[in-house]
């Protein structure tokens, strides 16, 4: 496939000390790739030297374009890039040396191509000799991230440089995004070569779809028109492709309720009344119903995952599919579509809307019945959690505050577990990109790292990282590099001295036999660590917060402080637990389920 590469500047914008020069200038492998991102238009990069990448670090030093921030681990280097993308839709860069520092990179990389971020990952790799021998700090980095990447460079030759990073990032944001690794041997770091930028990428048999097929379109507009109950059913994609603004043109000209995904959290604004809430095991009641009792799908790049169907082939069993997405393997893998459609969604959505409005009759379809059902839902089945009966902070409370005192502008970053659960239910998202955590692959130790990418692209943002106690303490190292980087991030650590959600797990299913997640065992008057003390080690802001009446003060004082990250300790309640949740491997179908677990909001919580 050949494309332009409208982001490249001319050569004579150079950088490069010297006089202009009309033929190709002669850099090392190392200045090349300095220069080369720069002309992708790269401003920010996230990373950790070491021995087999030191060639590419010392003009990076000298780049008054690239911001390099130093990572304390590699892996908070992925997730900072993760962070970045996520926020922006711009791609995001990591770089690493060989070796462990490679190594150290790829639970990023494999939570980017699990949530489609485009990312690209540089690595330092031992001089070419020197490689199948074992050599110090080896490890085949291509070979082991080959199957978690759109794609995989080694590059051996200094002079293949700016082609191959121009193509890694083309590779990484077209089609459906994800992480791109280039993989660099020393000695071509160091050798000389001319510095030829590329005019076009040529890359045969990379083509990915973006228009759609027109008959397809129809075929699907019609059977909106025709569906008695249908749901647009609202994936990550819809992020990714930037097309809330089609999304919401859509909705209301048909109608059709929505349910956003995890991954989908503010593609459609939470306030608008066709938006049903999040499906899934821990979605909404009426979401999950909603597509449970359909008799149409559209999913828009959604891809079925177990979270959301529960037992499959047991799934909206009366529900045709129109199934809307970039990458053709994911279409019919888990649910066989009526209708597939193959390309970007951006476009897809705006020309359905043309198509259905095209098609519409001069009655409008009367799905009048279907939003009784639905309204009946959602008002038996709100949102809620139950008080807690320890003295100890509700974490729905807590989270819900964060969100109405921050407002809609703000971001939101979380890790895994339950606190990512009540983040996604209890805040209200009212913009895509404002709400970024990590989905497909589950990563703890996401949020601080995330977040702190999410900051360096949208300094503006107040920028929340709502992690657990758990999560925060795998990489909560890199609040030094907040600090030192002046980048402002809130921590809220909903501290419940547990792994929450496995801790859920084992008291649904393990008889309440809590095997190994008690963070807190043995200590019982001392909570380990104490996180004021460590954000004071790190020259943050610490705040406790042990009762309801704190729980607004605290919020406002982590708004106001902007001169160094916060960390605010909220201690909640360890037996609070997230509802509604249906059972990994049930069927859908559990109102009675839903109804003895799905506690109404007690006003006096």
């Amino acid at each position: 496939m050949s494309t332009d590469i409208p982001s490249a500047r001319p050569q004579s914008d150079s950088p490069l000390p010297g006089p202009a020069r009309t033929e190709a200038p002669v850099l090392t492998g190392a200045q090349a790739v300095v220069r080369t991102l720069e002309l992708l238009g790269v401003t920010d990069v996230f990373g950790l030297p070491g021995g087999a990448i030191l060639p590419v670090y010392d003009p990076l030093m000298d780049s008054t374009e690239l911001r390099h921030i130093l990572v304390r681990h590699e892996q908070g280097a992925g997730h900072a890039a993760q962070g970045y993308a996520a926020a922006t839709g711009k791609l995001g860069v990591c770089i690493a040396t060989s070796g462990p520092g490679a190594t150290n990179l790829v639970t990023a990389i494999a939570d980017a191509h699990m949530d489609s971020v485009p990312m690209l990952a540089i690595t330092g790799q031992v001089f070419s000799n020197l490689m199948g021998t074992d050599a110090f700090q080896e490890a085949d980095i291509v070979g082991i991230t080959m199957p978690i990447t759109k794609h995989s460079f080694l590059v051996k030759d200094a002079k293949d440089i700016p082609a191959t990073l121009a193509a890694a990032a083309h590779i990484a944001t077209t089609g459906r995004p994800g992480p791109v690794l280039v993989d660099i041997t020393k000695d071509a770091q160091q050798a000389l070569a001319p510095f030829n930028w590329p005019v076009t990428i040529d890359l045969p048999g990379y083509r990915p779809v973006t228009k759609a097929h027109g008959k397809q379109i129809n075929a699907a507009a019609q059977l909106i028109l025709e569906a008695k109950r249908p749901v647009f059913y609202v994936g990550g994609g819809v992020i990714r492709g930037r097309a809330s603004e089609e999304l919401l043109e859509l909705a209301e000209r048909t109608g059709v309720p929505i349910v956003t995904t995890l991954m989908a959290r503010g593609a459609f604004p939470d306030s608008h009344p066709q938006n049903l809430g999040m499906p899934g095991m821990h979605g909404t009641v009426p979401a999950v119903l909603a597509l449970q009792e359909s008799d149409l799908i559209v999913a828009l790049g959604a891809r079925f995952d177990d979270r959301v169907t529960g037992k499959a082939d047991l799934f909206a069993p009366e529900a045709k599919v129109v199934h809307v997405d970039i990458d053709p393997a994911e279409i019919s893998k888990i649910r066989i579509a009526d209708v597939p459609i193959v390309g970007d969604v951006k476009d897809v959505i705006g020309d359905l809307s043309a198509a259905y409005a095209q098609a519409l009759p001069e009655t409008t379809p009367d799905i009048a019945e279907w939003w009784t059902r639905l309204n009946g839902l959602l008002a038996e089945f709100p949102l809620g959690y139950a008080p807690t009966t320890d003295g100890l902070l509700a974490p729905q409370h807590v989270i819900s505050r964060i969100g109405e005192l921050t407002g809609p502008e703000g971001t939101f970053v979380s890790g895994v577990g339950q606190h990512q659960m009540w983040a996604a239910q209890f805040i209200k998202y009212e913009r895509p990109n404002g709400w970024i955590n990590s989905g497909g692959a589950g990563t703890m130790g996401y949020a601080v790292p995330a977040a702190m990418g999410a900051k360096v692209a949208e300094p503006e943002r107040v920028v929340w990282a709502i992690d657990g106690d758990g999560c925060f303490q795998m990489t909560n190292q890199e609040l030094a590099t907040c600090r030192l980087n002046n980048i402002p991030i809130k921590v809220a650590v909903i501290n419940n001295s547990s792994l929450g959600m496995v801790r859920q797990w084992q008291t649904l299913f393990y008889d309440g036999r809590h095997s190994n997640t008690d963070l807190n065992t043995g200590h019982d008057t001392v909570r380990i660590p104490d996180f004021l003390k460590l954000a004071d080690a790190y020259d943050c802001l610490g705040i406790r917060v042990e009762r309801e009446d704190q729980i607004d003060a605290a919020i406002k004082l982590a708004l106001e402080t902007n001169d160094r990250p916060v960390v605010i300790d909220f201690v909640v309640s360890a037996d609070s637990m997230v509802w509604p949740m249906v059972p990994q491997g049930v069927s859908n179908s559990f109102v009675q389920y839903a109804r003895e677990h799905a506690p109404a909001f007690d006003e006096e919580a």
